[in-house]
């Protein structure tokens, strides 16, 4: 267990006074477990020791005995439980410290199920969205797979400005509900598959396989035609009436056999997790909310969510005892599977139109939630104001990288509006640019997607996004890494076309893998038209004659750059945004200073 023991600034003093009440509650329960272990073990001996001592006559005492064992064991499960839940609650307030003190990367879901191909998605590797150290694994805390799956949506498309205005309202009435986080994620540790939201989806609302009626009166009738054949065979019935019975009762149960094991087969897969998903829904069914969106969410659910789901999966694990090797022999002479199929339809019938919706509204209270713990933790970000405007604009105060420890630099930067619509940004390597980029790239992703941002102050229009950052070569389809770049350049620019210039696009070191000539031309190209479209956005460099380019576009661009000094043999950065272009390079210094012979 990780011990967080010394409080400090990062950590807020709610989530240690509850992990440490947590933490009492499981060794309590830890004391009861023990008892209760002694107290089983010492009831085992008693029912051995009568039986020894007063033989097959002592059954009546070894009965009573059996009895309070089994009582008490029912009572030893729950404990075993209620310690478990208390176990999970310190995990869940465990993880929270380690976010906020910055050592959350690689321990978390990092969501790579849910990433899209590189040439399929504009944004979503350049940014790291998903992967070890991703804006998924920080923000991602859900615990069922939809409520995973619709936070993935959420960070691969940006909301309308209104729904994300509708977001922030129900993330701020989440923020202070601390309890209500915490039971979400008690509940969602109990299973460790996961459930399957499009498979329940796609079984939910698929035609029926068995149809209800005669054929259902006479699969729940001839069980009991059976068994009064037994019962008049014993007060000496006609001689041939069981065999007759079991006849009908074989013949049947063959006819529907294909139709049976195909219901049988459809609910299985999508039926796991189904515990956790009626949990999680009678969790939002019991509170209480104010704001529209949660209301909302909430009364969708209301119409009895969390009890059918119960009864499906009650359904379906009456469907699993027919494996037991004790009852299947009982299980074939009642017809088991095909009376159980007959309801699992009829149970589909009545409710299967409403699955896509309950998914829905839990998959998308889950991840409001997974928003409201992220603000909780980070109480000095801002919540931004994300409005239409005549043209596109992104403006932002002290704006820092989300996914960066507390030491990060910010910057303020402006560009689109009365700014410039583009900002050409240059600098030496390792010196901030492409930081920067990713920066603005995913504070964007987490204003559209109703999010906090790093940021004393943010506002910004709709935009789609379009980033080159992280491009390479493909050898499974035989691309280098400038034929990717030109064919991610191409997307951006269909992007902008297709988002009526509402977009911003984020290009680190363009065409970097041709000759100067070529890049110099290339380079202004590209940007001009994506500026002529009225898409806005900023471009990096570190080669100072790209530059020129600004010059050439007049009010409509403005340089920026990220300095350095090559002090006692290092590069020293304080990565800050300054106006104009860089004024010196160091890139000789540094290969001297390894050892490189660059003077001859």
């Amino acid at each position: 267990m990780a011990q967080f023991e010394v409080y400090t600034p990062e950590t807020p003093m709610d989530y240690l006074t509850h992990r440490t009440a947590r933490l009492s509650t499981v060794a309590q329960w830890e004391q009861w477990h023990a008892r209760l272990g002694f107290a089983r073990l010492t009831l085992a001996a008693a029912i051995a020791g009568t039986f020894a001592i007063g033989g097959w006559d002592a059954r009546p005492w070894a009965a009573l005995l059996g009895v309070l064992f089994i009582g008490l064991l029912i009572v030893h499960n729950r404990i075993l439980d209620a310690r478990d839940r208390a176990q999970r609650a310190v995990d869940f307030y465990d993880r929270g410290i380690r976010r906020l003190r910055h050592e959350w990367p690689g321990h978390g879901d990092d969501g790579r199920r849910f990433a899209p191909g590189s040439e399929q998605h504009l944004y979503a590797e350049d940014l790291d969205i998903f992967g070890s150290g991703s804006a998924f694994e920080l923000i991602g805390t859900c615990r069922t797979e939809v409520g995973q799956a619709t936070l993935a949506a959420w960070l691969l498309e940006p909301a309308s400005p209104e729904d994300v205005r509708a977001r922030q309202e129900a993330v701020r009435e989440l923020v202070p509900q601390l309890d209500l986080r915490e039971r979400l994620n008690v509940e969602g540790a109990v299973i460790g598959a996961r459930l399957h939201p499009d498979r329940l989806r796609e079984w939910a609302t698929a035609a029926p396989m068995i149809a209800s009626g005669l054929l259902r009166t006479v699969a729940a009738l001839l069980p009991l035609l059976l068994a009064g054949a037994v019962a008049w065979k014993s007060e000496g019935g006609p001689r041939g009436l069981i065999e007759l019975a079991l006849i009908v009762q074989v013949l049947v149960a063959l006819l529907l056999r294909p139709r049976v094991l195909q219901v049988i087969h459809a609910v299985d897969s999508p039926s796991r997790d189904l515990d956790l998903l009626e949990r999680t829904a009678r969790i939002i069914e019991t509170s209480t909310f104010t704001s529209p969106k949660l209301v909302a969410l909430q009364s969708s659910l209301r119409l009895g969510a969390s009890t059918a789901i119960r009864q499906l999966s009650q359904l379906v694990a009456l469907l699993s005892s027919r494996r037991n090797v004790i009852f299947a022999p009982i299980s074939g002479l009642l017809m088991w599977a095909t009376n159980l199929a007959f309801v699992v339809e009829a149970w589909r019938g009545r409710h299967g139109h409403a699955v896509p919706k309950w998914l829905d509204a839990i998959g998308e209270f889950e991840a409001l939630a997974a928003l409201a713990g992220f603000a909780a933790e980070h109480p000095d970000y801002v919540f931004p104001a994300v409005a239409d405007s005549p043209s596109p604009h992104f403006d932002a105060t002290a704006l820092a990288h989300p996914l960066l420890p507390a030491s990060a630099v910010a910057n303020d930067v402006a560009f689109g509006g009365a700014a410039p619509a583009l900002l050409l940004v240059s600098g030496s390597n390792m010196s901030g640019k492409s930081t920067f980029l990713r920066a603005i790239g995913l504070t964007t992703v987490l204003a559209q997607m109703g999010a906090p941002v790093r940021a004393r102050g943010c506002t910004l229009s709709p935009l789609a996004i379009g980033a080159s950052i992280r491009v390479l070569d493909s050898l499974q389809e035989g691309h280098s890494r400038f034929y990717a770049e030109i064919l991610r350049l191409k997307h951006i620019v269909d992007l902008a076309r297709e988002s009526g210039g509402r977009m911003v696009f984020l290009l680190d070191e363009m065409l970097s893998g041709t000759n100067s000539h070529d890049r110099r031309q290339g380079a202004e190209g590209i940007l001009r038209g994506l500026t002529e479209i009225g898409a806005i956005g900023l471009a990096t460099t570190h080669d100072l004659a790209l530059g020129d380019i600004v010059q050439t576009m007049g009010a409509g661009a403005a340089q920026m750059h990220f300095s350095d000094v090559f002090d006692a043999g290092t590069l020293q950065f304080d990565y800050q945004l300054r106006p104009g272009p860089v004024r010196s390079s160091n890139a000789l210094a540094l290969m001297r200073s390894i050892g490189l012979d660059v003077d001859r």
